[in-house]
């Protein structure tokens, strides 16, 4: 639930919500994403956290980026790290969980209500945390996917579930085909 004068923050685990929009075959519309949540209060901040490949000559994930950092979102990026696993393949690792954790509750004392695009589970106790300080929480994931994408505990302990599946419509744009975007191939270390 939205009250049109809350003031209004999002907190966009980037890989974690490309992976579930993929998993139910869709890619998000960001202008369309913003406007949604500015309709459903009053926005101060839309955060995005990606780590990136610095290393390589061209990022598919960079003409987002930029897009994003021009059209109202604060960018929250840091180098991926590669590394190659024991079976000799390139892996790139990524996690910004400590970053959103820190930015939401530097912002905690000027919002009213927090919207955390994420369902991983090392985000319940920041949920936890937020709500002590009076915050609301709503989390945005799926468990529509098989397996299910959020973390039954995060699920739990948020004010709000909303399920990414019921948004489609209004912030989705169907995937195009063959995807070849840097956010799949970056995993977080848990």
């Amino acid at each position: 639930m939205f009250y049109r004068d809350e003031r209004l923050a999002l907190f966009i685990d980037g890989s974690n919500l490309y992976a579930a929009a993929k998993s139910l075959g869709f890619d998000i519309d960001y202008k369309l994403l913003r406007q949604e949540f500015m309709r459903r209060g009053k926005m101060l901040r839309a955060f995005y956290y990606t780590a990136l490949l610095e290393n390589d000559e061209y990022s598919p994930i960079r003409p987002l980026v930029d897009w994003l950092n021009y059209n109202g979102f604060t960018m929250v990026t840091k180098p991926a790290k590669e590394y190659t696993d024991s079976m000799g393949r390139r892996k790139v690792k990524g996690n910004m969980d400590i970053e959103l954790a820190v930015d939401a509750m530097e912002l905690a004392p000027y919002v009213d209500h927090v919207v955390i695009f994420s369902g991983d589970g090392d985000f319940r106790p920041l949920v936890e945390a937020l709500q002590r300080k009076g915050v609301r929480v709503s989390v945005v994931s799926t468990i529509r996917s098989q397996p299910p994408m959020i973390a039954d505990d995060l699920r739990r302990q948020a004010d709000n579930f909303i399920e990414l599946d019921e948004l489609r419509d209004v912030v989705g744009r169907p995937t195009r085909e063959p995807r070849v975007d840097a956010p799949e191939e970056v995993t977080e270390e848990t």
